[in-house]
């Protein structure tokens, strides 16, 4: 075999080797066999069972949403895209007129415009 059929062989086992690593990872299998309330955390590592409750970052990085209704001015701050302006926009407004009912609610906060609603929907929910 000659230069060019070996390297022709090489890049089909590489694309063959690129098929199979799209088609197997990442395993859309959920990490933990347990509700996403039920995740603990036991020295930095999730775990199921006993252990503390995650922090709101430990609990972003999980990819779990934050209760926008409770989470702290601090902890909103570190949502990417929101910061610390509108988070203290955002938490001036619950402590005012109170829990947040709808997304409308939490458009008509100062410094919500439509990318930062989407940013905000992804990563935090109104129970």
């Amino acid at each position: 075999m000659n230069r060019t059929g070996a390297l022709a062989v090489a890049a089909l086992g590489l694309l063959g080797l690129g098929v199979v690593a799209r088609v197997r990872w990442p395993d859309s299998a959920p990490a933990l066999d347990c509700a996403p309330d039920a995740v603990r955390m036991v020295d930095g590592v999730a775990h199921c069972g006993e252990g503390s409750a995650p922090s709101a970052a430990q609990r972003l990085l999980l990819g779990q949403k934050l209760d926008l209704n409770q989470v702290s001015e601090a902890d909103l701050a570190r949502v990417p895209g929101v910061g610390a302006s509108l988070a203290h926009h955002l938490v001036q407004r619950r402590q005012e007129r109170g829990p947040f009912a709808s997304w409308s609610d939490v458009a008509s906060v100062p410094g919500v415009g439509p990318a930062r609603l989407q940013t905000l929907r992804a990563t935090v929910e109104l129970r």
